[in-house]
């Protein structure tokens, strides 16, 4: 599978596309409302911040307990649940004078049952796609997710200045029921492992993908490097409160470059290798921000710094090449769980930097601080060793069903944040 077009041609990926762009949506209108609402009820940065990215912190409760479902629950049900379960609660959170701490209760459930979201999506993704087509499917649907926070947050900032924020998480939630509605295009698929989810089989599993040292270096770059940048991104709503939606936008924009050329026109052989230099240029642009740039120049800087999240599309192919068959969709989970809440962490830490000294100077501090992290513990290239499975390895061939790429890898959503996407 080597073009978009055999990409569309599988029966299925097309009511799955539509599924996960419209939730994309759903997430992007409501999480841009949530954050105005929050920061014009309070002034502060933090709890702005955290009313936006602070349901991926309950990602690490959800890895935790709930992973095991990912690959033991019937994907189709499974999804239609989760949409159906994030439009009701999304609508509970345009009702007014609702306070705050309700607020982020209700984030808090979405966030901890959205953890399964991306392994259920991603390992079915992986399973209904021939061989050697789970990263240009991944990047499909991370050029959508692009594309979608791109128009959604314009909309978003039409429909928070037209509908008002309570409005717009109203719109949000009639995206998810579409998502929902979509869903039904699936067949219904036999869960891809045997046995009941249990916290102790979660675990279990967790552990036998952490204790190999190759899988432990891709998750770190997949988590860290990326994570303290979406922690600048919490900052664009008290950095430009007018222009939020187009910084945004113009981070979608990039993610969408980057995914295109990762997706298409990078060889496999040289995908580990750009991983650093892609890395570099995600963080690098925000140390601008220290000198409290003007919107056309912090837009332009958000924009190149975002082509960098293609560096996640690559360490998710990798990931798969590391990672045996019947734990892929778990894999991709723990990937897009650790993700979203080293990004709920970042939000913390930078509405935290925030109120010490500025939006501004948190978000240039972030960008050192994930450089740094770049340049001190790179990925190299490797061979790509047996894959370890406890006390035995079994060799893998280097395109397997189930290609992972950027944000979520096969186990989980997200586009590059996303918290902020699933985009992504």
């Amino acid at each position: 599978m080597r073009t978009y077009r055999e990409l569309f041609a599988a029966p299925e990926f097309t009511p799955l596309f539509v599924c996960s762009s419209a939730q994309g949506a759903a997430q992007t209108v409501s999480g841009l409302a949530l954050g105005t609402l929050v920061y014009a009820a309070t002034g502060n940065p933090l709890l702005s911040g955290l009313a936006m990215f602070g349901p991926a912190l309950a990602q690490v409760a959800g890895a935790a307990t709930l992973l095991s479902a990912a690959d033991r629950l019937p994907p189709r049900a499974a999804l239609a649940g989760l949409a159906l379960f994030l439009a009701l609660g999304t609508a509970a959170l345009a009702i007014p004078g609702l306070p705050v701490w309700v607020m982020i209760a209700i984030l808090v459930a979405e966030g901890l049952l959205a953890s399964l979201g991306g392994g259920v999506r991603y390992g079915l993704l992986n399973e209904i796609l021939a061989s050697g087509g789970y990263l240009l499917g991944r990047s499909a649907l991370n050029m959508a997710s692009g594309a979608v926070q791109i128009g959604g947050f314009a909309l978003g900032g039409v429909l928070v200045f037209t509908l008002s924020p309570r409005g717009t998480l109203l719109t949000g939630a009639a995206l998810y029921l579409v998502a929902a509605v979509a869903v039904a295009g699936l067949k219904r698929h036999q869960p891809r492992a045997e046995g009941r989810p249990s916290p102790a089989e979660t675990w279990r599993s967790n552990v036998l993908l952490w204790s190999s040292a190759p899988r432990r270096r891709v998750y770190l770059a997949l988590w860290v490097p990326n994570g303290l940048v979406v922690g600048c991104e919490s900052l664009f709503v008290p950095y430009a409160p007018q222009h939020a939606g187009l910084l945004f936008a113009c981070a979608a924009a990039g993610m969408l470059a980057g995914d295109v050329l990762a997706g298409r026109f990078i060889p496999p052989e040289g995908r580990t290798r750009l991983v650093t230099p892609l890395h570099l240029l995600l963080a690098a642009p925000y140390v601008i921000f220290l000198l409290g740039p003007a919107t056309p120049v912090a837009a332009a800087a958000v924009t190149l710094a975002s082509v960098g999240y293609a560096a996640s599309l690559l360490l998710q192919h990798r990931l798969m090449e590391l990672t045996p068959d019947e734990l892929s969709g778990h894999a991709l989970g723990l990937h897009s769980s650790g993700m979203l809440a080293m990004q709920g962490v970042a939000a913390v830490l930078a509405g935290t930097l925030a109120q010490w000294t500025s939006p501004a100077a948190a978000m240039a501090v972030l960008a050192a601080a994930s450089v740094a992290v770049t340049v001190f513990f790179p990925v190299r290239p490797e061979p790509s060793p047996g894959v370890a499975t406890g006390t035995q390895h079994r060799s893998k061939l280097p395109l397997t069903r189930g290609k992972s790429s950027p944000g979520e890898g096969q186990d989980t959503h997200d586009a590059h944040r996303a918290g902020a996407a699933e985009g992504g």
